[in-house]
């Protein structure tokens, strides 16, 4: 194998241009506590605000905003003295756009989106549909259909897709044991499993002491794009080796479903879990044993996990739970072990219930997160959330889908919703900021993907299409002229 509208307010210091269209409402207070102190917030405010350098050159005090004219004429006339602007200069000024107008439709299903994801590049779209279907979509023509994948031997829904680091072979999982993988680099737009494409399944049954079904629900590939990582309903972990086509490691990792697993960093020493047992665990492959012993728990949250995102660091990571909040965790605050036992809301269930009102602030006693962000609505599904891309914010943003309907976005440090994108109308699974440029696409149950960005009339959309050249090398052009 080789293998709800409503008219907007935004905050004036958000963006140079107050205007927005849709269903985007922006900028509410947070109460929570934070670990201030800790260095993530100074690594964030580090890569998300001007420069030292360009601060002196416009004679500008630290808390107070620069606007972008200000920050252009400033390059233009060198007055930083490096002709150009550094990577946090470009990210406080990308990172002021938010893509709060729209939406405009990307397409329309007659069944639930669940999974959706830019490539790397930013130059592809994928989105998975319970009824079959996965879509890779061409950002760069008009977001016209490059690749229609019928899925193979699929069990109620795909769980989760994940595209290779040289964006040739696409992996996608269901309710099954079974992985298939796709290459998505050949000719034919449609890809019948077998008919016109090869969809080789991976099984994840070969251990001897596995001898029933169970359905994966988390897929990662390796930065190198020779393991996958994958999580599943029967607790454990597991590693496959594309290279030598087996399955190489599994782990008993938790005590109920693993919801959700990836990478902490390229290294692909660490990995990250998190599970219906409310915990989040950290796993150092170099230690692996089959027995389920983790490098450390984090403690914090008080009903299940539902997705993790790693910044990306191999050291800091967010978690979405069933108590309906995002918490932050630093792993160097990570226990050996669970010593605490957690409060217990008695016969909740997240499928069928809205979450207890009077619970909704509960904290856990021995929480160990640096930062919890509430505001979205976490019912039904396993609703994702992550880090804005470090390019074009600094990663100032935490954003995530939401049984409500909406896509809500967060301020890192300080915890405020600064944005609620509200169109659909059932649950927003998942969805995906573009790496480089002002552009978040949403995904929901009611079949819609969805395009929202700053620009409010399409305009840029169309210079898209028009530009040549790599995906990041033309968005935006005048910031790196």
């Amino acid at each position: 194998m080789g293998y709800g509208m409503s008219k907007p307010e935004l905050d004036p210091n958000l963006c140079d241009n107050p205007q927005t269209s849709g269903g985007a409402h922006v900028r509410q207070r947070h109460d929570e506590d934070f670990d201030i102190d800790n260095e993530i917030f100074y690594l964030i405010r580090l890569r998300s605000e001007p420069s030292e350098s360009t601060r002196k050159s416009k004679h500008a005090r630290r808390k107070m905003p620069i606007s972008t004219v200000r920050m252009l004429s400033g390059r233009e006339a060198n007055c930083s003295g490096r002709g150009r602007f550094s990577l946090s200069d470009c990210s406080y000024v990308l990172g002021r756009y938010l893509p709060v107008n729209g939406p405009w439709p990307v397409d329309r299903m007659d069944t639930r989106a669940y999974v959706s994801q830019f490539s790397a590049d930013g130059s592809l779209f994928i989105a998975g549909f319970q009824g079959s279907h996965i879509r890779i979509y061409d950002v760069d023509n008009g977001w016209k259909v490059r690749k229609d994948i019928l899925a193979k031997n699929l069990r109620w829904t795909i769980t989760d897709t994940c595209l290779s680091p040289n964006q040739r072979y696409l992996v996608y999982a269901s309710m099954s044991p079974v992985v298939n993988i796709v290459n998505v680099g050949t000719s034919a737009t449609e890809s019948h499993a077998n008919v016109t494409d090869i969809h080789d399944g991976l099984d994840f049954t070969l251990h001897d002491d596995v001898v029933y079904s169970f359905s994966i629900f988390s897929v990662k590939f390796s930065s190198d794009g020779r393991e996958l990582v994958a999580g599943s309903n029967d607790y454990s972990i597991y590693v496959y080796d594309l290279e030598a086509n087996k399955l190489t490691s599994r782990i008993l990792a938790h005590s109920s479903d693993v919801n959700t697993v990836t990478f902490a960093d390229d290294t692909g020493h660490l990995i990250y879990s998190g599970s219906d047992d409310n915990l989040c665990k950290v796993w150092d492959r170099r230690c692996f044993t089959a027995e389920g012993q983790a490098a450390g728990v984090l403690t914090g949250h008080l009903e299940g996990v539902t997705f993790i995102n790693s910044r990306g660091d191999g050291r800091y990571f967010i978690s979405n739970g069933k108590d309906q909040t995002i918490k932050m965790w630093d792993i160097r605050k990570m226990s050996s072990s669970v010593n605490c036992s957690r409060p217990r809301i008695s016969d909740w269930d997240y499928r069928h219930t809205q979450y207890p009102p009077h619970k909704k602030y509960m904290k856990h006693s021995s929480d160990q997160s640096l930062a919890t962000y509430r505001g979205h609505s976490v019912l039904r599904t396993l609703i994702r959330c992550y880090f804005s891309p470090a390019y074009s914010t600094g990663q100032k943003y935490i954003y995530t889908g939401s049984h409500d309907a909406c896509v809500y976005i967060y301020d890192v440090v300080s915890g405020d919703q600064v944005a609620r994108l509200d169109s659909h109308k059932l649950a927003v699974r998942d969805c995906s900021w573009h790496p480089y440029y002002p552009m978040l696409v949403s995904s929901s149950w009611d079949g819609q993907i969805a395009r929202w960005e700053f620009s409010g009339n399409g305009e840029v959309s169309s210079l898209i299409n028009k530009s040549k050249g790599p995906v990041r090398d033309r968005m935006f052009r005048v910031m790196y002229l």
